[in-house]
């Protein structure tokens, strides 16, 4: 791993435990043992840093949320996947991310300070947000969901559920709490399917 990527790497987790507005360039210099000259060299500020981030971040978030979802056919199934590998690839990964969800963090920490930062990390939720309607709708349309269902309503509500869940684990650090939260998910997902 060459300088570059270090920095990237070891500001996610920085990033991750202290928010980016809590994360000193000299905190960043000692967790990559560099010098002021080899951070710069790399990066023209703690902004263009920020973005190198959250795409490293994203990366990690799709190669742990996204794993084995292509290998399932049914939507329903494909959705089920991600909150278990949400639950037991993601939340836990306390290597990557020994803070929690880098994405909450920063959102939370940027939107009234630095909202052209906070919209960055806003893409990441709307698209999560979009996947999964798109994965409902499919199943809505293969009639794999009761037809009085809302798939865009039930689109929100697992949404909101991940965000409820990945915030409280991050607060808590309870696993049988994490569990309990996304075993709800995927109870009403599979309460809502077509008999």
């Amino acid at each position: 791993m060459n300088l570059r990527e270090r920095i990237i790497r070891e500001s996610v987790r920085l990033f991750s435990v202290k928010g980016f507005l809590g994360t000193s360039l000299k905190d960043i210099l000692e967790a990559t043992e560099t010098s002021k000259g080899g951070f710069y060299n790399h990066f023209r500020s703690k902004e263009a840093l920020f973005s190198a981030v959250l795409s490293e971040s994203r990366k990690i978030w799709r190669d742990k949320n996204l794993a084995g979802m292509d290998e399932r056919a049914d939507p329903l199934n494909k959705i089920e996947r991600l909150l278990d590998n949400y639950r037991s690839r993601y939340l836990r990964d306390t290597d990557d991310f020994p803070g929690g969800c880098v994405f909450i963090g920063l959102a939370v920490e940027l939107s009234g300070r630095r909202p052209h930062l906070a919209s960055e990390v806003r893409e990441g939720f709307v698209g999560l947000k979009v996947m999964i309607a798109r994965h409902l709708d499919q199943a809505g349309k293969a009639g794999q969901i009761r037809s009085d269902v809302d798939t865009e309503e039930l689109a929100e509500v697992i949404f909101a559920g991940m965000l409820g869940a990945s915030l409280m684990y991050s607060l808590e650090r309870s696993t049988p709490n994490l569990d309990r939260a996304v075993d709800s998910l995927i109870h009403l997902l599979r309460s809502l399917a077509a008999a």
